[in-house]
């Protein structure tokens, strides 16, 4: 989870960072018909033992219907007598603190483990070797229901001794599960099943590079195995009716001995993606292994069943890129990963201060968000990542989000990286958001152009 509330007794206040070079429209957002608007609502759990849940600028979980997201939850608690969070104990007790969580959230929206469709696994380095004790636990909590499984290899977590962190979607009745898993021993990567979800999302596992004998393929061939990877998720689409033109995001996540050939991948995206008109949005985060020593990528791919329509308030920049900054299917808007650059320049702006990063990082999802005609009030999900090196800092992100967002707050995730893509970056963020009910097409509340 971000880390970090504006105010407490038990946590430290968060600090204000420096201004951003540019100037965006303040809040509040524009008025939405409240006719039509049908905001999300925040998830409260009536008991929720683990730690006093208000006056974070995150929320535990958001409902939308009969859908519901959670936050990213690792085993932490508040420890009383030591007025802050703990955790501690090996992977399967974790693993089953952070199941007891986000599931205690969803219950209060109405929901159990039958209704979940995707499952996103935050797994330290440190905690790869214990893998096989997370996966043993998922498997006690949904029986005989299977989720999609996402499994994201990070640096550490916030609470550094946190091996694993868990985060939640769910939609009533589970969703239909368009393909069944491949058969594979546990702790091997086994690929999960790929699930419909909310509004049409597709849900695909991680995509690595490993054969159906879990053998990895084009060891030493950062390039070839992208490919892999997105024609596996190619694979994997065509079984459900779809194809790589259905992808909405596309999130890498690789090692920084591979930064020196990342740009080679122009190529593998642009013969792969866009081929229905739309490239899809994307990030890249860099950790210092993956899930096999082998390994040099992964991807995670979301595909949607709708008609895509890019959003791009203007920014030039990607008329050059393999992903846009955001790509609207249905009622969701998803968008690339944003951190602190300056669009026109292309310049990396603060490269010293994760603060003054983040209000430019949020500055610029804000702008896409009001050009698409919602507001940060409508934002579902956020996921950051912190450069190790700027941990000490990262409570200055609180402090801005609570400036630059607002109630109900984006369900939440907070990672620690290796590093980014552009050396100078300390934070990129991935947002989601969902336009409310009846909400007009995107061609007449400032969306695609």
């Amino acid at each position: 989870m971000t880390p970090g509330r504006p105010s407490s007794t038990w946590c430290a206040d968060s600090t204000t960072s420096t201004a951003s070079t540019r100037s965006w429209r303040p809040w509040p957002p524009p008025a939405t018909d409240p006719e039509t608007h049908v905001p999300l609502s925040a998830i409260r759990p009536a008991h929720f033992p683990w730690f006093p849940y208000d006056g974070f600028t995150f929320c535990l979980g958001l409902a939308d219907g009969d859908a519901a997201w959670t936050s990213g939850h690792t085993a932490a608690a508040l420890d009383p007598a030591l007025g802050r969070m703990t955790v501690g104990g090996d992977m399967a007790s974790q693993a089953r603190t952070a199941y007891r969580k986000v599931l205690a959230i969803l219950e209060a929206a109405g929901h159990g483990p039958a209704d979940v469709t995707r499952v996103t696994e935050n797994i330290t380095v440190a905690g790869l070797d214990e893998y096989a004790a997370a996966a043993a636990v998922r498997a006690e909590v949904f029986g005989d229901h299977q989720p999609v499984v996402r499994t994201v290899v990070v640096e550490r977590l916030v609470r550094r001794a946190a091996l694993i962190e868990v985060e939640l979607h769910a939609v009533a009745g589970g969703g239909q599960t368009l393909a069944a898993s491949e058969p594979r021993a546990a702790g091997t990567w086994v690929p999960s099943p790929v699930r419909d979800g909310h509004d049409g999302a597709v849900y695909l596992p991680t995509m690595l590079p490993l054969d159906a004998a879990g053998e990895v393929v084009h060891p030493g061939d950062f390039v070839s195995q992208y490919a892999y990877c997105l024609d596996r998720a190619q694979d994997l689409l065509t079984a459900v009716g779809l194809s790589l033109d259905a992808a909405v995001t596309t999130y890498d996540y690789s090692t920084p001995a591979t930064r020196d050939v990342y740009r080679r991948t122009h190529r593998v995206r642009a013969e792969r993606l866009g081929g229905a008109g739309v490239y899809p949005g994307a990030g890249g985060i860099l950790m210092s292994r993956l899930h096999h020593p082998d390994v040099l990528v992964a991807i995670d791919v979301t595909a949607s069943r709708h008609p895509l329509e890019l959003v791009n308030p203007g920014w030039s920049r990607y008329d050059s890129l393999t992903y846009a900054p955001g790509v609207r299917a249905g009622r969701t808007l998803y968008m690339s990963g944003f951190a602190a650059l300056d669009m026109q320049t292309q310049q990396a702006l603060h490269p010293d201060d994760i603060g003054a990063q983040a209000e430019v990082t949020y500055g610029a999802i804000r702008h896409l968000l009001e050009y698409a005609g919602l507001g940060p009030q409508d934002l579902v999900e956020t996921t950051e990542y912190c450069v190790a090196s700027a941990i000490g800092d990262y409570r200055a992100v609180a402090g801005v989000r609570e400036r630059l967002l607002g109630p109900p707050w984006p369900a939440s995730t907070g990672a620690i990286c290796a590093a980014l893509l552009r050396p100078e970056f300390l934070l990129e963020v991935f947002p989601t958001a969902v336009y409310p009910e009846h909400a007009e097409p995107a061609e007449n509340a400032g969306g695609s152009r």
